[in-house]
């Protein structure tokens, strides 16, 4: 099958909203490439490394793709996406002087191509991410997640993927209650159960992430253990059925984790404040560090207590706990 491949190049701080909008128009998948220069840091603080070579995309900018099909219109998708990213300013973003081009390509040009550079990730002291193609040999106390991300979001490698799953490592303590919201690839549910969860209800409303997920959990044999629903949190509270995987999820629970864009974020922090016990933690990533303090704000008016922030690079997580009074 034969795709047309829109490319974005724009400033690293509009990358994940160009992203939501590629993914709103249709795309079948969208993959993101950030400036690796010389001067650029690489985190080895866990023993990573690094066999991607360094490209030429400008320090500072992304390169940002969508994968349509060969029914799409080319010029319609090109026109509105440029009206979309010259409107984030408006949102707090700015893209720059970005550039859009398109191209047409065969399926197995990009949906296969990208696995080479994925490779075995320490993400934090006791979680790795290795990719189901690639042999690995771990340590005796070394929680591996099996992950085949295909065309849904979450591989471990983005700073907010990494910042969830070190959050999680700190935050679980065995036996919770979790809910994880835009779930993708599954990544950061799988990674909940591997650091002693009790059970995990994954939402997504992609189904495309809703397949991944499900195939990416009975990967790593938790499909008893992590319920992957097409929903979200409203969708959970209006519904009697929540936690069907033997009941281990059913709100009130113990902890939300929610890896989506600032914008999102803000529009269910109520809801989440709903589905958490008295004394609950949400884990809210994805978060630019020009959206920090509207997120910080809305937690606040929420009633959330702010326990936490973790940083990586210009991302933001915040660790926000419900307060043990409220019922």
């Amino acid at each position: 099958m034969r795709w047309f491949e829109v490319t974005v190049v724009a400033a690293e701080q509009a990358q994940e909203m160009i992203a939501h909008y590629m993914h709103e128009m249709g795309a079948g998948g969208v993959s993101i490439e950030e400036s690796w220069s010389p001067d650029k840091p690489r985190d080895t603080s866990l023993g990573q490394w690094y066999d991607k070579p360094l490209n030429d995309i400008p320090a500072g900018l992304a390169e940002i793709k969508g994968y349509f099909t060969e029914e799409s219109d080319a010029g319609v998708v090109v026109e509105e996406l440029s009206i979309a990213i010259r409107g984030l300013p408006e949102f707090g973003y700015d893209a720059g002087d970005f550039t859009i081009g398109t191209r047409e390509v065969h399926e197995d040009d990009w949906a296969h191509a990208w696995k080479k550079y994925f490779k075995p990730l320490p993400v934090s002291e006791r979680l790795t991410i290795k990719p189901t193609w690639e042999a690995y040999d771990p340590r005796p106390d070394e929680l591996v997640i099996e992950l085949d991300p295909g065309m849904a979001f979450g591989t471990g490698t983005h700073p907010t993927t990494a910042l969830c799953l070190r959050t999680l490592e700190g935050a679980i303590r065995g036996g919770d209650t979790v809910i994880d919201v835009g779930t993708g690839s599954g990544i950061l549910a799988i990674g909940a159960m591997k650091l002693g969860a009790k059970g995990v209800l994954a939402l997504d409303l992609d189904p495309i992430a809703i397949s991944s997920a499900t195939e990416n959990v009975k990967l790593n044999g938790l499909e008893n253990d992590i319920e992957v629903r097409l929903s979200d949190l409203l969708g959970v509270l209006r519904s009697d059925d929540a936690g069907a995987a033997a009941d281990r999820v059913r709100p009130p629970v113990d902890l939300v984790v929610a890896n989506i864009l600032a914008e999102i974020i803000l529009l269910f922090i109520a809801d989440v404040m709903d589905v958490l016990k008295p004394g609950g933690i949400y884990i809210a990533s994805g978060i630019y560090k020009n959206k920090e303090e509207d997120v910080e704000a809305g937690l606040l008016a929420a009633g959330f207590e702010i326990v936490d922030r973790v940083r990586q690079d210009d991302w933001i997580a915040f660790v926000a706990g419900k307060p043990k009074g409220d019922a």
